[in-house]
C-alpha cells in the first residue's frame, strides 16, 4: 500500500472518530437538556396535585385584590422568578416553561432554567410582550436539529396536522388559557429599512385600525385558510421560530385566546 493511501486512510479514520465523538457529545447534551425539562414538568404536575387546582396566595404580593399564583408554579417561581408561564402544544414535543428576563430580552436564547449557559435556551417572551396587559404576545423559540424547543412547529406547515391540532394551551402564573390558531405563516426577519409587513413588530399595534391591518396581513401570508379570524379586543399569541427555506426565514403560528 502506498504512503499516500495510508495517509488518506488515517485521515479518514480520524475524521470518522471525530464525527462519532461529536455525535455522541450532541446526543448526551440533548439527553441532559431533555431530562432537565422533564424534571420541570414533573415538578409542575406534583405541585398541581398538591394544590388540587386551587389558587394559593401569590408570592409576589399579599395585598388584597392582587392576582394569586396558581399552586403548580410556586416551586418553579421560587427557583427562577423569570418564569412567566407554561406552553403545551398537543401532538408535538412542545411542553416547556416560558421565560422573560426584563433586564436582558435575549437572555434565554442561550440560558437554561437554572441560568446556566445552554445553546438550546428556552422559549421566551418578546420584550414588547407581557402576560397581563398586552393584546399581542410573542414567544420566541429555537428550531433545534435535535427536535427540541420549537422545531415541531414545522408540523403546522401541513394543513392536515393543523386540522387535528387547532388549539394549544398556555398557562400564565395566574390562570390557564387556551388559544385557537387563526393562521400559520412563513416570513423573514427584515432589515429595518424594508417597507414590508413585519409580524414581529407587535409594539406598533395598539389601535383598532392597526390591529385589523395586522390580522389582514397575517391572513395574506397564511399557508392555508383556517376559517378563523380575530378582531380588536381579542388577545393574540404568536409562536415564532427559525425556518430555513429562505435566509433569515421564520415560521409563526398565530392564535387568539378563547373566551
Amino acid at each position: 500500500m502506498s504512503k499516500s493511501k495510508k495517509i488518506l486512510i488515517a485521515v479518514s479514520f480520524l475524521m470518522l472518530v471525530f464525527s462519532l465523538a461529536n455525535l455522541t457529545r450532541i446526543f448526551l447534551r440533548d439527553y441532559d437538556e431533555r431530562q432537565k425539562i422533564e424534571e420541570l414538568g414533573i415538578t409542575l404536575k406534583e405541585e398541581l396535585d398538591k394544590g388540587e387546582g386551587n389558587a394559593s396566595p401569590s408570592l409576589l404580593t399579599d395585598k388584597p385584590k392582587e392576582p394569586v399564583m396558581l399552586p403548580e408554579f410556586r416551586e418553579l417561581y421560587e427557583r427562577n422568578s423569570d418564569i412567566v408561564g407554561w406552553l403545551k402544544v398537543e401532538g408535538t414535543r412542545i411542553e416547556y416553561p416560558v421565560m422573560q428576563n426584563l433586564q436582558d430580552a435575549d437572555y434565554y436564547l442561550n440560558h437554561d432554567f437554572d441560568k446556566l449557559e445552554n445553546q438550546s435556551g428556552l422559549p421566551f417572551l418578546d420584550e414588547h410582550s407581557r402576560t397581563n396587559g398586552t393584546d399581542i404576545s410573542l414567544i420566541h423559540g429555537h428550531h433545534m436539529k435535535s427536535g427540541w424547543m420549537f422545531k415541531d412547529l414545522m408540523k403546522y406547515k401541513k394543513e392536515s396536522f393543523y386540522k387535528e391540532h387547532t388549539t394549544f394551551q398556555f398557562s400564565t402564573l395566574y390562570e390557564k388559557q387556551e388559544y385557537e390558531i387563526i393562521a400559520v405563516i412563513l416570513s423573514q426577519v427584515y432589515r429595518k429599512s424594508d417597507d414590508v409587513f413585519k409580524y414581529y413588530q407587535i409594539e406598533n399595534v395598539s389601535t383598532p385600525e392597526e390591529f385589523d391591518s395586522y390580522v389582514q396581513n397575517i391572513k395574506q401570508l397564511a399557508l392555508y385558510d383556517t376559517g378563523v379570524t380575530a378582531q380588536f379586543g381579542d388577545t393574540l399569541m404568536i409562536l415564532s421560530t427559525c425556518e430555513y427555506s429562505t435566509q433569515n426565514g421564520r415560521l409563526a403560528v398565530i392564535a387568539r385566546r378563547l373566551k
